[in-house]
C-alpha cells in the first residue's frame, strides 16, 4: 500500500514563495511518476506539474510555467513543488499523486494510482 502526505501549504502573499512537500511510503518511490494537481472550490481538479521517475523530465501546466518548479529526492522518498511568484488565482487545495508504469498521460488525474489528502494554499493579493 502506498501512502502520500503533503505538507507546506498555508497563506502566502502574491509574489512570495512557498514550497510544498510530498512524503511517500510503501513501494519503491523511484519507480513512480509523481504529479501535483490543484482543485479550487467549484472547479475540477487540474494538472499543475509532473516529474518522471528519474527526475530529468518535468512537465508543467501553461499557467505555472516559469513560476513553479517540481523536483524529487528519491533518497528521501519526497517530491516537492516550489511555488514562486504565486498569484491569487493559484489559491486551491494542492494534491500530490503517484503513478505506476507506464505513466504516459501525466496530465490526466485518472493516470494516477495514489493520492495524498491535500494541502490548502491561499494566496493573498
Amino acid at each position: 500500500q502506498v501512502q502520500l502526505g503533503e505538507s507546506g501549504g498555508g497563506l502566502v502573499q502574491a509574489g512570495g514563495s512557498l514550497r510544498l512537500s510530498c512524503a511517500a511510503s510503501g513501494r519503491t518511490f523511484s519507480s513512480w511518476l509523481m504529479g501535483w494537481f490543484c482543485q479550487a472550490p467549484g472547479k475540477e481538479r487540474e494538472f499543475v506539474a509532473a516529474i518522471n521517475r528519474s527526475g530529468p523530465s518535468t512537465y508543467y501546466a501553461d499557467s505555472v510555467k516559469g513560476r513553479f518548479t517540481i523536483s524529487r529526492d528519491n533518497a528521501k522518498n519526497t517530491a516537492y513543488l516550489q511555488m514562486n511568484s504565486p498569484k491569487p488565482e493559484d489559491t486551491a487545495v494542492y494534491y500530490c499523486a503517484a503513478s505506476g508504469p507506464p505513466g504516459s498521460y501525466y496530465w490526466r488525474a485518472n493516470e494516477y494510482d495514489y493520492w495524498g489528502q491535500g494541502t490548502q494554499v491561499t494566496v493573498s493579493s
